[in-house]
């Protein structure tokens, strides 16, 4: 624009052009969104909350940055300490929040979250204790110490959830680094080696803090091992969570009988169709009419599920035996490293070694 207020021809070029490129920007996008088969399209409330909690995550970071670099730098610093709304832009475009793992991770939490939310409650009466209140009073006091911590921690998730917050404590150790280094680029303006110096510090210094997160996934794997069900009290702890819309203790009492990892166990019973979670109800003998409460339990809070074909498949999954479905989900409780390397040994082709045949010729 010009002294009088007018478009020059040369800024009409380049607007026209970045509205071209943008233009086809959104076109790909909508055109890859048109051919997502529908069990990779992620739902309205799950796609709201995932961003509402990214834009979170980036906030929280970049503002704790902010602060420290500005109790070193003083005044020199103010640069870098407003964010005139472009942080989670640049992350975004930098591709940290395109990283498999991360997303992956950020989507599991989201989703077992609104799952669990939406589990229909089955407390018998008013009068009868939820399950965790129940266990919270255990005369046990490893049981009831176990219990309390996960209400405590339920209730944090809980709460982060309405307010769609999350912060990258939550997340593995091995996917902090790399987001709280991208925050870091991204809040920089222009170069200045002190600057920089002090943004390398406050991000060592947030990393190097031992976050507790809400401690959710742990507090669950807690409470599985100090109640330790038996055959016999699997089934009716199973039920109760869910009727107790205690998601997080369902997978980690599955996980404890297992000896899987809450992750493993989380990644079978998100994903409407993993048929190892009814492997794993059947590894941890339970019966069909169990299985087939756990199933209509989770269809009513998940609309991706489809119950009718469950229903089908029901007589074929009461007939594998226990033994069979150990056997079948004992490579999850292989080291991580030792997996994928079976599954790279196994995904390369195979070479045909070369040796005489019958009649004695080379093949």
């Amino acid at each position: 624009m010009n002294a009088r207020g007018t478009w020059s021809p040369d800024a009409l070029a380049v607007r026209a052009a970045e509205a071209g490129t943008r233009a086809d920007r959104i076109l790909r996008a909508s055109v890859d969104d048109l051919f997502l088969p529908d069990a990779a399209r992620l739902g309205d409330r799950t796609r709201l909350t995932l961003h509402q909690m990214l834009r979170a995550m980036v906030a929280a970071i970049a503002n704790d940055l902010r602060h420290q670099v500005a109790g070193q730098v003083g005044e020199r610093g103010a640069a870098i300490l407003t964010d005139h709304g472009r942080t989670f832009d640049r992350v975004v475009r930098a591709g940290t929040l395109r990283d498999d793992a991360l997303i992956a991770e950020v989507i599991a939490r989201v989703r077992q979250d609104l799952i669990g939310q939406a589990l229909p409650i089955a407390v018998g009466s008013p009068d009868i204790p939820s399950l965790l209140v129940q266990l919270a009073t255990s005369v046990d006091p490893g049981v009831a110490q176990a219990a309390q911590a996960l209400l405590a921690a339920d209730s944090r998730r809980r709460a982060a959830l309405e307010q769609a917050q999350m912060t990258e404590a939550d997340l593995p150790p091995a996917l902090r680094p790399a987001l709280v280094w991208s925050v870091a680029a991204a809040i920089r303006d222009g170069d200045d080696a002190e600057i920089d110096q002090a943004l390398v510090a406050a991000a060592e210094r947030r990393l190097a803090t031992p976050f507790a997160g809400d401690g959710a996934e742990d507090a669950a794997m807690a409470l599985a091992r100090a109640v330790d069900a038996r055959i016999a009290e699997r089934a009716i702890l199973l039920l109760d969570a869910l009727g107790d819309r205690r998601l997080g203790l369902f997978i980690a009492v599955i996980a404890h009988g297992l000896r899987l990892s809450f992750g493993q166990v989380r990644a079978m019973t998100l994903e409407p169709d993993d048929d190892r979670l009814w492997l794993a109800l059947r590894a941890l003998e339970l019966d069909r009419p169990v299985i087939a409460r756990i199933g209509l339990a989770l269809a009513d809070a998940d609309p991706a599920r489809d119950i009718e074909s469950l229903a089908d498949q029901l007589d074929a999954i009461a007939a594998v035996s226990p033994a069979a479905a150990r056997v079948a989900l004992a490579p999850l409780a292989l080291p991580d490293d030792f997996r994928r390397a079976i599954a790279a040994l196994a995904s390369a082709s195979p070479t045909r070694p070369r040796g005489r045949d019958g009649e004695g010729a080379w093949r």
